[in-house]
């Protein structure tokens, strides 16, 4: 007997979205601060419904979403100051549309290799502002939901 195939918004971690650090969120995204102690201001813009791939909205609503990201990205180099701002969307291992907008300075443990590398170094510690990107987004994006 074919079983069925799971769904995948039970298993996705992105749909079930418990203990995150939401930032601001809309009917369609929200960004979350992600809980990275190396890397601090790190953001996480997340499609709220189930879909793989930029291709799958339609173009309204990709363009919502990059607004979303490149809000994020502002707030982050507004408040975090960092030397450079990575932006990624890869979904290998969690086939759900997020974008990653990653502060990165010099001096942290990876730099100039992505987060993901093996570290170079021991990195500088810095602690995210979390109330100062909320009114950056705010300002950007509008008060959300």
């Amino acid at each position: 007997m074919k079983q069925d195939a799971p769904d995948p918004q039970v298993s996705c971690p992105l749909c079930r979205a418990h203990g995150e650090n939401v930032l601001w969120h809309s009917a369609r995204c929200r960004v979350v601060l992600v809980d990275d102690a190396d890397h601090a201001g790190y953001c996480r813009v997340i499609w709220n419904a189930h879909v793989k791939e930029m291709t799958d909205l339609a173009a309204g609503a990709r363009i919502y979403l990059m607004q979303a990201v490149f809000a994020a990205e502002q707030a982050v180099r507004a408040v975090m100051h960092p030397d450079k701002i990575n932006l990624a969307t890869l979904g290998n291992q969690v086939p759900h549309l997020h974008w990653h907008v990653i502060p990165r300075f010099v001096d942290d443990a990876s730099f100039p290799d992505s987060i993901w590398s093996p570290p170079r170094r021991g990195g500088a510690h810095r602690n995210a502002d979390a109330s100062g990107l909320v009114q950056m987004l705010r300002r950007h994006l509008g008060p959300g939901k």
